[in-house]
């Protein structure tokens, strides 16, 4: 203990311990980066259907917001979304046609939601979801209906490994 320490009674400092992220365990205001892309995580929902769960973390990048999809299945499944619009998009349809590509429908069912940062007017909701990947099997479109609002986002899955992550203080 030096000098000053026994004058002025100083304790060592211990900088907080920094939790190690990973996609299943990101924080708003986490930086993530993606495609040499830097965004920040500004929002973030975390779905329940009956138990069975996942999280989409809303990132921006200089204006521009996209949504990364993060679930455990038999694996670890993460994908990239953008939202956009389909005029006259019916919710639940078992097929849809848009931009010259046919989506199925591969997965429906109803969430209760918590949420976090610029998501955080969702917090407490129910929702309803119906998920459609094209017969390539490449983008999925993402059907989600909040009370009378229906959002719709085009998406594709990336592997764990292309994002990078740092974790805010």
């Amino acid at each position: 203990m030096g000098f000053l320490d026994r004058l002025f009674g100083g304790k060592e400092k211990q900088a907080p311990e920094v939790e190690k992220r990973t996609l299943r365990n990101l924080r708003v205001k986490d930086f993530v980066t993606y495609d040499l892309v830097d965004y920040e995580v500004v929002g973030k929902i975390h779905y329940d259907d009956s138990g069975y769960t996942w999280d989409a973390y809303q990132l921006t990048s200089g204006g521009k917001s996209t949504w990364l999809s993060v679930e455990m299945d038999d694996e670890l499944e993460v994908g990239i979304y953008e939202k956009f619009r389909i005029p006259g998009l019916e919710p639940g349809a078992k097929q849809i046609t848009h931009d010259g590509k046919t989506y199925h429908l591969e997965e429906k069912g109803r969430a209760y939601v918590t949420s976090q940062g610029r998501s955080e007017n969702v917090n407490g909701a129910e929702m309803g979801y119906y998920e459609y990947l094209d017969e390539a099997g490449d983008t999925y479109l993402s059907v989600e209906v909040w009370g009378s609002e229906v959002e719709v986002s085009k998406g594709f899955k990336i592997e764990e490994y292309e994002i990078t992550i740092l974790a805010a203080s």
